[in-house]
């Protein structure tokens, strides 16, 4: 399990803002070389800047830089994203939104027609640098500092590579990422070995079958990935069979699960049907929520460790709740995900 990096409110010494109230230091895992981190870095050094990077730290990093810890990637969800982004209808377009959240700045308050994400000036988040919270803090993207000062992300790749496909966006946008750990002192095969140990890599291919770590994508961008369907099909569940953790490839455990186990028959699936997706997303979470809290799921995770509801749409009629949300046609005036998605992915 990893490490709880809020435990230290993420940084002693954030952009100079200064400790946390009633936050306790903690001893660094960075190596001993290193002086007092000041728990913000600009990535202008590369890797080399991170070795002195402590747990709770947050970097600002060129997302063309960050390593990958999974093989593939749900493209449905990216093409939500990338279709929420490009024919969308909020009043703030939710690319702002995104990474104000990713950046620890809960969202976007104000954007311009010529606000880009590779110019964070040019939009407003809700909360400045320097002032953010616990509650802030806890959504943003992880990665653990490795040999060389190199960065593994081991949270964010639907969200990164998101970036990096929008047109505005790109690999040399910039996010900040919270570390997790520092394991730069490690060799190599240490290193993955704690990867492993910890559960912060995935290192599986869309069939289940083992991949080699030297395999994983060097970065984020749709092209370095494969697209694995049954984790499409369980961001989608997000709020109705299961809710969001902490455990990192939360929803990759339960499409395996899916995909292994076969709790329904998904013979007659057909992703680019708004009403074959919405029905399927409806018998996976049912069978999700009939399960006991104390069924493992995999790799030791239990119902209850992955999130499971328990009851499904969280308690509410099929009319209601997220499925409701989830079930809005592209024509309404606030679509659901599924139907950004096949917006999107109809006009590729």
């Amino acid at each position: 399990m990893r490490r709880t990096a809020l435990s230290t409110l993420t940084t002693l010494i954030l952009l100079g803002a200064g400790t946390v109230a009633g936050t306790p230091a903690i001893a660094s895992s960075a190596p001993a070389t290193c002086g007092v981190s000041t728990g913000s870095f600009s990535g202008s050094l590369g890797g080399s800047e991170y070795l002195c990077a402590k747990e709770g730290d947050l970097l600002d990093v060129r997302i063309g830089d960050v390593h990958a810890t999974q093989p593939s990637l749900g493209y449905d969800e990216v093409y939500y994203k990338l279709g929420r982004y490009t024919l969308g209808k909020d009043a703030v377009n939710k690319k702002f939104d995104d990474w104000c959240e990713a950046n620890g700045q809960v969202r976007a308050t104000t954007a311009s027609e010529t606000s880009t994400l590779k110019d964070p000036a040019s939009f407003t988040c809700e909360l400045p640098v320097g002032q953010e919270t616990t509650d802030s803090i806890a959504p943003m993207k992880t990665v653990v500092v490795g040999p060389r000062g190199e960065l593994y992300l081991t949270d964010g790749h639907h969200t990164l590579t998101s970036f990096y496909e929008t047109p505005d966006g790109g690999p040399e946008t910039h996010v900040r990422l919270r570390v997790l750990d520092n394991l730069s002192n490690l060799s190599e095969s240490a290193f993955w070995a704690e990867m492993e140990k910890n559960k912060w890599v995935w290192a599986r291919d869309v069939d289940g079958n083992p991949v080699s770590v030297q395999s994983l994508p060097k970065g984020v961008g749709l092209a370095n990935f494969a697209d694995d369907k049954y984790r499409s099909l369980l961001y989608f569940a997000r709020d109705i069979g299961f809710a969001s953790g902490s455990i990192p490839f939360q929803e990759f455990y339960w499409g395996a699960w899916v995909r292994d186990t076969a709790p329904v028959d998904l013979t007659g699936w057909n992703s680019s049907d708004a009403a074959s997706y919405l029905n399927t997303v409806k018998a996976v979470t049912k069978a999700q929520t009939a399960l006991a809290g104390d069924a493992v799921v995999g790799s030791g995770f239990t119902a209850t460790d992955l999130g499971v509801l328990t009851t499904w749409n969280d308690g509410k009629a099929e009319g209601k709740g997220e499925f409701a949300k989830l079930s809005k046609p592209y024509s309404d005036e606030k679509p659901g995900k599924i139907a950004y998605a096949l917006e999107y992915k109809s006009s590729l």
